[in-house]
């Protein structure tokens, strides 16, 4: 098993090339006062603003602006107090990894949350979308702890992408509305139909890399015992 202080970060994103640089530019300019662990607050404060944004959408569409604005400040916080740490030299390996990815989780159960509370998605679809969230993010953990290498994206899409995609959709649904679809066995919303999308794709890598990530490990394993 490897130490948290000699894990490879994985990070082959389509923003990637776009987000790291910038990530850096941000660190330079952070005022002496901004601590990482202030900036991991800002993240959680941003998916809590994502979570009313979505809950007060039950009042006026517009909301989803807010709840777009939530998403954009969590990826502020929660992608640069890593990078402020590691460009200021004052990494805490073991307690920066553990409430990190500790907060991710909770702050992503509460998006989700949210997001079935609005009158857009149904609440079992949006936790279906969590589960999904949380199995990637399982499989990213345990395969740090085996492999020494902690991956963030899987078929080039990580957090980053998917909060994207997910104001877009968040746009889209504000100007075109949320008509619903018929699809033979069912009835669904425009936006359940992509958050169901989401889903699914989330289930099929976590259940795809997992089962190729096992039989990896399994083959490995049998060789040396056969050494």
């Amino acid at each position: 098993m490897s130490e948290i202080e000699k894990h490879e970060r994985v990070h082959d994103m389509l923003l990637g090339p776009l987000e790291r640089p910038t990530l850096q530019w941000l660190a330079a300019r952070m005022p002496a006062w901004m601590h990482p662990d202030i900036l991991t607050l800002i993240g959680v404060g941003g998916s809590i603003l994502t979570f009313v944004g979505y809950w007060l959408t039950n009042l006026d569409p517009i909301y989803l602006w807010l709840a777009s604005l939530g998403f954009v400040i969590n990826w502020f916080g929660d992608s640069l107090d890593g990078t402020l740490a590691r460009f200021r030299k004052m990494e805490r390996p073991h307690f920066g990894f553990f409430v990190d990815h500790t907060v991710d989780s909770f702050s992503m159960v509460i998006v989700f949350v949210g997001m079935g509370l609005s009158p857009f998605v149904r609440m079992e679809i949006a936790l279906v979308a969590c589960i999904g969230y949380l199995g990637m993010s399982i499989l990213s953990y345990v395969g740090a702890f085996v492999s020494g290498q902690f991956k963030i994206s899987y078929s080039k899409i990580g957090p980053t992408e998917a909060r994207l995609v997910v104001i877009g959709i968040n746009t889209w649904i504000f100007f075109a509305g949320n008509p619903t679809l018929d699809l033979g066995l069912i009835s669904t919303t425009v936006f359940d139909f992509l958050i169901m999308i989401i889903a699914a794709i989330e289930l099929f890598l976590f259940i795809s890399n997992t089962t190729r990530q096992a039989l990896y490990w399994r083959a490995v394993d049998e060789g040396k015992n056969l050494q």
